[in-house]
């Protein structure tokens, strides 16, 4: 799981690229969490979990795609 503070809205189904100094993949939201709840979407200024398939690190970036 990677907590990432949101900068505007996200939603499950949509598609990311986690990038940073040794990360670099792109992944379907399959889940998004808010206090170990999962909600359908995230807002701008939430923090929220995301289930990621590699490893995420301090300082990595989201983009949506």
């Amino acid at each position: 799981m990677g907590i990432i503070k949101l900068s505007g809205k996200i939603k499950a189904g949509d598609k990311v690229r986690i990038q940073g100094g040794t990360t670099n993949f792109e992944q379907e939201i399959a889940e998004i969490q808010l206090e170990h709840k999962s909600i359908p979407e995230g807002n701008k200024g939430q923090e929220v979990g995301i289930k990621v398939k590699e490893k995420v690190r301090d300082g990595d970036s989201v983009y949506i795609l």
